[in-house]
């Protein structure tokens, strides 16, 4: 039975960060408490318990009734006894299965998803974006957590901080409550328990204690935001590698429409440039290529990504590739038979994206998770910009008549073979 609830330890002081409630820190324009309950409401959840203390439950009660979450906020008078302590203020008042997180812990969704299926302790045991030295630790024995702090020299795992329990937790919460007079860790609770340990490896998350894991948290989700699916060889090894540290740089800053804008506008410009300087013009060409990943980016950093969007901005790719094509052919093809070829060429360019997306209008599916050969098909976009650039930097007519050859074939070939493999998959009887 998946949880529909979460209680959200936030009764920290917060002193390492100035003073500031954690959970209310921005990162990628978002606070870090809506990103996780947002990412959890995704997943099932549909009510949150919030444990803060009495300094922050004004401002964690503005966050609620601003972005209206489904939130019972408990206050936590003496935060100082430690977060097992205020997970035992939530008891009676979740019941059954339930998710625990911690309100200074950043996850990626790849992450939430996997790990909401889960049970008891949420461990990492191929942590990328955290310290490794000031996390906590956790010995596992059978399953179970044998050992757990942070000063363990022998360990098999990391705390990520995300737990999914049910209400016997709180059995344990109350002997502990009697033997140390309400003051002990949640790691004590964790050990007493012997929680079982679900293993979630090498996926995005950290938390945020000081100003500098703030900006580690910001490139992990920059990142993390990469799609992937349906990206060429050049966006793979070339671009990405250039977009994600752009998207860095400016996420806190720049809308993903913003950037949509400015890459439109770059790409047309290119596509101008075709009829005075051609060099300048596949260069141009390319850079729009690399920032046309960074909205997308944005947009899954800052949880932002919308079907409107990425429907504007497959439209707009379309205008900027068709322009710059046709007005490359116009200013240095001579001659019917290469008109024609060019033509092909632009047909084909356009068919790629559409043979793809035509498939999900029919079918409601991802033609690149159906049939995974169709990331090896050469001819994608930014292999077709990629090889455009190179053509152009030593522009001749027979250069860019190959050119055209060459795109006319590869994006014919590749719309012809993702129908034929297409067919093939919708074809295959089903099994029962």
């Amino acid at each position: 039975m998946m949880p529909v609830e979460a209680v959200i330890l936030a009764a920290g002081l917060g002193r390492r960060m100035g003073g500031k409630p954690k959970g209310l820190l921005r990162i990628a324009g978002r606070e870090i408490l809506y990103r996780t309950m947002t990412l959890l409401q995704k997943n099932g959840i549909e009510r949150f318990l919030i444990v803060t203390n009495e300094q922050y439950a004004p401002l964690y009660r503005e966050f609620v009734e601003r972005h209206g979450f489904n939130v019972e906020l408990v206050i936590n008078p003496e935060p100082e006894k430690g977060n097992g302590h205020s997970l035992h203020l939530a008891k009676e008042r979740v019941s059954g299965r339930f998710v625990l997180v911690m309100s200074d812990h950043v996850y990626s969704e790849a992450f939430i998803e996997r790990a909401i299926g889960g049970t008891g302790l949420i461990a990492d045991r191929k942590p990328r974006w955290i310290d490794v030295g000031e996390a906590t630790k956790v010995k596992v024995l059978e399953d179970r957590v044998e050992e757990i702090g942070k000063g363990l020299k022998e360990w098999d795992a990391v705390d990520t901080g995300f737990f999914v329990l049910d209400d016997g937790i709180f059995k344990i919460t109350e002997a502990l409550e009697a033997e140390k007079s309400g003051e002990y860790s949640l790691s004590e609770v964790v050990k007493r328990a012997r929680l079982k340990v679900t293993f979630v490896d090498g996926l995005g998350w950290t938390d945020v204690d000081t100003p500098e894991e703030l900006k580690n948290a910001r490139k992990m989700l920059v990142f993390t935001a990469v799609k992937g699916t349906g990206d060429g060889f050049v966006s793979r090894y070339l671009n990405r590698k250039i977009s994600t540290r752009i998207s860095y740089l400016i996420v806190d800053r720049v809308t993903p429409n913003q950037m949509t804008a400015v890459t439109f506008v770059l790409g047309m410009l290119s596509a101008l440039l075709t009829l005075i300087n051609p060099p300048v013009a596949g260069i141009l060409y390319q850079i729009s290529s690399i920032l046309d990943g960074v909205d997308g980016e944005l947009a899954r950093a800052q949880l932002r990504t919308s079907k409107l969007g990425g429907y504007i901005d497959s439209i707009l790719d379309r205008y900027v590739d068709g322009s710059f094509l046709a007005l490359l052919a116009y200013s240095t093809l001579r001659g019917p038979i290469w008109y024609l070829v060019a033509f092909l060429a632009l047909l084909g360019s356009v068919m790629v994206s559409y043979s793809t997306e035509r498939f999900r209008g029919a079918f409601c599916r991802d033609a690149y998770l159906e049939v995974p050969s169709l990331r090896k098909l050469p001819g994608k976009r930014d292999e077709r910009i990629f090889v455009t650039m190179l053509f152009l930097l030593y522009p001749s007519a027979p250069s860019v008549e190959a050119l055209f050859a060459l795109l006319a074939i590869l994006t014919n070939f590749r719309v012809g073979f993702t129908v034929y493999l297409i067919v093939k998959k919708v074809s295959q009887p089903k099994t029962i």
